[in-house]
């Protein structure tokens, strides 16, 4: 993709607003979080303190809008107190501007390390450096910073206890992530009647899994439809599969086919009542038609074999799913997935951040240098122009900048055009109206509260609330009302040029680490395909953890891929040995593979049942195949799989009893081929010999 294209993609995508559910409840509790602080602060202690209390309350609210399974006032209370951190830091060194300067690029980098730990660190991060540049404007003396930090402290901890004292919808973002999960699988069921190799996109399960993620202390308060279901859903997803597939489960047409069409039908009713009673809290309600398919007695004899198996197990779980929904089943799961604390966090985030650091390559690290230089040159470029009130350059530039291409140059035009608006009208009001200390800071609360409403929909319509909010805020506290609209929007229009320039001379392209990226998913696919393979050479002594931990690996890589090619997609470099028709082919055949070892594992064994011992040469074969197959693809050489066909040439010769291993087997061996097929076209051919004279 060229330059042109590129900025012209991600100019549009910063700019559209998206249609998402808003959530006014939880908008009206932070604006009112909001309010109260600036109220009670002004009345009691002036302006100034007021508006480093606000933007301690404001800070909070955002955090506590972020993707994250953590408790809310758990994050307000973060957000707010590394702010107040942050802020005294910053007044004690903000009369030395050489001092500042090197505290705010410490800040920064520290910041973009904080990606390291996830999405929602990075923000809050970032945010902090963005607000602390604000902060520090306001007239203070050194004694007086601990008592503005402990405001801003203050105003986090009014969120923090506006969201304890009044839950709204508790527990409804683990419920929206567990409805979503069972809606897609019901989908997927009824795609599965047209196409019995559809694909599924697993992301709305690991979604669920993340949000099933809990404290000791939260696993107690749970509801309990909320205990056991995914898990159950999960099981349910490779019977659907095998008993569409028409190579292992049900005939491709005929009465058997019909009936495996009827099954999927009402499997998906089923799905969908449940999602629909996990999202609202409500009664699972079955319809009577699909549950006289799943248990109508003749389902035995127009299936056999494998497929036979597949409905009764279907059946199974779909009944689970009913009744774990509802809170009165029981589930295997003994123990919750927990999440650990804060503190233990603390290692682990250590351990990232080193990981990144010795990584030179490392978007992150990366990342970090850029907004650390990027932060202490724009508040530089900005104390250095005539126009006053510098900080509105790094404030763009910190609050734009994100580790990937497509993200920074979408936030850059976004910021620069919701800025535009947001601080077009709030000046004007400003320099019209005049309005005193108490009417300015409710109009920043009105600013803030619709950004709360708003943040979802689109980075530019937030953008325009912020400026602001941002604007009236100051004003209240009598600064920055001599600045126009032409100064402020020429400060972020620097600062958002500054962030898309620092990114175009010290890039992080996903492009070349597309190979990579492959290699990996090759590697967790084949993986749990040789778990799956193992599991049939000794039911006895096999542990099904290991089958469990191979497909969650798998699903990690192929979420990784994914992001990774939809970032690549955007940026404006030229493929280096893997262009988009041949991602698309090794993603489709990629995809099959993981499809493959899934049919085999909705069949597992059971521990008495008869070993199959061939096929441990299999899975050996198999496993030492994707490892070096992974490594061919990062080294830009074709992979190829003779060792996995000879050892089931060797098992044809032998005679395998068992339909579902050796028909599974053979697709895997069929997928493998089609990755090879895919990178055909990519690999590196010689150049010709110029011919020898006679």
């Amino acid at each position: 993709m060229s330059w042109l294209r590129a900025l012209n993609a991600t100019a549009r995508s910063g700019l559209t607003i998206q249609r998402r559910r808003l959530e006014p409840l939880i908008a009206f509790r932070g604006a009112a979080g909001l309010a109260l602080v600036v109220l009670l602060s002004l009345d009691i202690f002036g302006p100034a303190v007021a508006a480093s209390s606000a933007f301690g309350a404001f800070q909070a609210a955002i955090a506590s809008f972020q993707r994250s399974w953590r408790a809310r006032p758990v994050l307000a209370l973060l957000s707010g107190g590394t702010l107040a951190v942050s802020t005294f830091l910053g007044y004690l060194s903000g009369a030395h501007i050489t001092l500042f300067m090197a505290l705010i690029a410490l800040w920064a980098f520290l910041a973009g390390l904080a990606w390291a730990a996830g999405p929602t660190a990075g923000v809050i991060a970032a945010s902090n450096v963005a607000m602390m540049l604000v902060t520090v404007t306001l007239p203070t003396s050194v004694p007086a910073a601990a008592g503005h930090a402990a405001m801003i402290a203050t105003g986090a901890v009014v969120q923090a206890g506006l969201i304890v004292l009044f839950p709204i919808r508790r527990w409804g973002a683990q419920r929206d992530a567990l409805a979503d999960a069972l809606a897609a699988e019901a989908d997927y069921a009824r795609r599965l009647r047209q196409d019995p190799v559809a694909h599924f996109d697993p992301e709305p399960f690991v979604t669920a899994r993340s949000a099933a993620t809990v404290t000791r202390r939260e696993a107690r308060r749970r509801p309990a439809a909320l205990h056991g279901t995914r898990g159950i859903a999960e099981r349910v997803r490779p019977v659907l599969a095998s008993l569409a597939d028409p190579a292992i489960g049900a005939a491709a047409e005929g009465p058997e086919r019909d009936r495996v069409r009827e099954l999927l039908a009402a499997a998906g009713s089923v799905l969908d009542t449940a999602a629909h009673a996990v999202r609202h809290g409500q009664p699972v309600v079955i319809a009577a038609p699909a549950l006289a398919v799943l248990e109508a007695p003749d389902n035995s004899d127009v299936l056999t074999g494998p497929a036979r198996r597949a409905a009764a197990r279907l059946a199974t779980l779909l009944r689970d799913v009913v009744e774990t929904a509802q809170g009165e089943g029981t589930t295997t799961d003994t123990e919750p997935l927990v999440r650990p604390t804060l503190v233990r966090m603390a290692p682990v985030v250590l351990r990232a951040v080193g990981k990144e650091l010795h990584s030179h390559d490392s978007p992150v690290l990366r990342h970090a240098i850029r907004i650390a230089v990027v932060a202490a040159v724009g508040y530089l470029i900005g104390f250095a122009l005539p126009f006053g009130h510098g900080y509105w350059v790094p404030l763009a530039s910190v609050m734009v900048m994100r580790p990937d291409f497509s993200q920074t140059y979408g936030r850059a035009v976004a910021r620069f055009g919701g800025t535009l608006v947001g601080v077009a009208v709030a000046t004007t009001v400003v320099q019209l109206a005049h309005p005193g200390p108490y009417p300015s800071g409710a109009l920043a609360v009105v600013c803030a509260g619709l950004m709360f409403l708003l943040m979802r929909t689109g980075y530019a319509a937030g953008s325009a609330c912020v400026s602001a909010y941002v604007v009236f805020l100051l004003g209240m506290s009598g600064l920055a009302v001599d600045q126009t609209v032409r100064d402020r929007v020429l400060l972020t229009l620097i600062g958002g040029l500054l962030a898309m320039v620092a990114y175009a001379v010290y890039p992080a392209w996903e492009t070349p680490r597309l190979r990579n990226r492959l290699a990996d998913w090759l590697l967790a696919d084949g993986r749990y395909a040789a778990a799956v393979v193992a599991h049939y050479a000794d039911p006895a002594g096999a542990r099904r953890d290991d089958v469990r931990d191979a497909v969650l690996a798998s699903r990690t890589a192929r979420i990784a891929w994914q992001e990774a090619l939809e970032r690549a997609a955007h940026e404006p470099v030229r493929h280096r040995g893997l262009s988009r028709s041949a991602a698309a082919d090794a993603e489709e055949a990629m995809g099959q593979l993981g499809r493959a070892a899934m049919l085999m594992e909705a069949h597992l064994p059971s521990r008495s049942t008869t070993p199959v011992p061939a096929a441990r040469d299999v899975a050996d074969a198999l496993l030492h195949a994707v490892e070096r197959g992974a490594k061919d693809i990062r080294q830009r050489r074709v992979p190829h799989w003779d060792e996995v066909r000879e050892n089931l040439a060797a098992w044809d010769g032998e005679g395998v009893p068992d339909q579902v291993v050796r028909s599974g087997a053979g697709l895997l061996l069929n997928t493998l081929d089609q990755l090879t097929a895919a990178l055909e076209e990519e690999a590196p051919r010689p150049r010709p010999q110029p011919a020898e004279r006679p």
